[in-house]
């Protein structure tokens, strides 16, 4: 998502060295874009094939399949693979089996950009789908809006993927990361005054989606009353939490609200217990929603009451959650998807309903399509601005007797109980 400071079940290791450059601030991944720009040829697009074709529809796709983003990768290629199995099963897009060409920008800029470029302009793909994270998607999505090829991605919510007026560019989350906090925020303002933290700390990685996050979360919050006790950004690349949990412990916050990619939450979970502190209410942006992996760092017992947002519940009844979560336990031992799987699958569900829906790969009909067209998906309705950027909102998810549930909005709940205040480490 450098050598782990403690192993993950189920995750490869990962190699030393991108984990230097994981993460550069987006000021950083704008020079990566002007290379991006230069390398990417301007006039070779995919020649349109016709729906009778016997050729298979091919789709390239770049994942961090190594290095420092491998886990939530990892899951985006299950989510991707779980969509073709079940589209070709079915006859295939315009009648036309889909493969699937996916290569390892092993957590790089630099080598993420070279994919794009050269599934495009080289191997000439039909149609592409996007890779994981804001600061990989950045770069990448400016190589396909050069080359005019819709670029529909599950992972990329910063802020500043939509300041650049890209019109192929499509987030298939419910909204972005300055919006993530919005449902947290609303349930705080729900309790009575009681109940409401008094006092706040805010420690955050120095990630283009968890600090716009929590960000917005202080500042909606210090409106509210809420006294900001500690605020701080650290390095993507930190292991040791010590120091940061010591603090914590001697201001005391109410609540601590993380911006917590995933190896960082359960490092601080863990500095945190060996302190004996445990605030009332702990909310982290990505690192909870790991599924089993989370559960398994922390302990199970630890995991009780911990807030997240999320864009998707395992047990949504949109239209083929069921048939996704099914196919993804049989072909993966009966293990529970990742929210990363199933972004991904329905960032394929966004291509495959425009490609059905236009009857063609034609790249400026398909992005017209989007931007005038709501898409029903397992994460429920997306629709987009022109800019490409989500209408929608965040799931508030909560988990209780390790299994996650969703606390709000009230319409989608899965459970009328929320833990608060959180209980104690075990």
């Amino acid at each position: 998502m450098s050598a782990r400071p403690f192993p993950v079940p189920g995750r490869p290791a990962v190699p030393d060295g991108p984990a230097t450059r994981r993460r550069r601030r987006l000021g950083a991944a704008a020079l990566t874009v002007v290379a991006a720009l230069t390398l990417a040829a301007c006039g070779s697009r995919p020649s349109e094939q016709a729906a009778t074709s016997t050729e298979p529809i091919v789709i390239g796709i770049s994942l961090p399949l190594t290095g420092d983003f491998s886990q939530p990768g990892g899951e985006a290629k299950r989510g991707y693979e779980v969509w073709q199995k079940q589209v070709n099963a079915k006859g295939g897009l315009l009648g036309r089996q889909v493969q699937l060409k996916i290569v390892d920008d092993a957590s790089s800029q630099d080598t993420v950009v070279s994919d794009y470029t050269k599934l495009i302009t080289q191997d000439k793909v039909d149609l592409v789908l996007g890779t994981f994270s804001s600061l990989l998607n950045y770069p990448a999505s400016a190589v396909a809006e050069k080359n005019q090829m819709v670029y529909v991605e599950p992972a990329g919510g910063a802020p500043n993927m939509f300041t650049r007026g890209f019109k192929f560019l499509f987030f298939a989350q419910p909204a972005t990361a300055p919006h993530q906090a919005d449902v947290f925020v609303n349930y705080i303002k729900t309790l009575p005054a009681d109940q409401r933290p008094k006092t706040a700390a805010y420690p955050t990685q120095d990630d283009p989606f968890a600090a716009p996050v929590i960000e917005s979360m202080e500042k909606q919050l210090t409106g509210l009353g809420v006294k900001t006790v500690y605020s701080q950004t650290y390095p993507a690349d930190t292991t040791n939490f010590q120091s940061i949990a010591s603090q914590l412990s001697a201001k005391k916050p109410d609540l601590i609200a993380q911006g917590a990619v995933f190896e960082d939450g359960v490092g601080l979970v863990r500095s945190l217990k060996q302190l004996d502190y445990s605030p009332k209410m702990l909310f982290q942006t990505s690192a909870p929603s790991n599924a089993g992996q989370y559960s398994s760092a922390i302990g199970t017992a630890n995991t009780e009451g911990v807030f997240y947002t999320v864009s998707w519940s395992q047990d949504a009844k949109t239209p083929q959650n069921a048939e996704f979560v099914s196919d993804y336990q049989a072909a993966y031992k009966g293990a529970d998807p990742a929210e990363d799987a199933a972004d991904a699958f329905a960032t394929a569900q966004v291509l495959q309903a425009a490609v059905t829906k236009v009857g063609s790969i034609d790249q400026a009909k398909i992005r017209d399509w989007l931007h005038a067209n709501e898409v029903q998906t397992i994460l429920g309705p997306l629709s987009w601005t022109a800019t490409g950027e989500p209408r929608g909102q965040f799931l508030l998810a909560q988990w209780q007797s390790n299994k996650v549930q969703v606390v709000a909005p009230a319409e989608v709940a899965t459970t009328e109980t929320v833990v608060n205040p959180k209980p104690d480490w075990k």
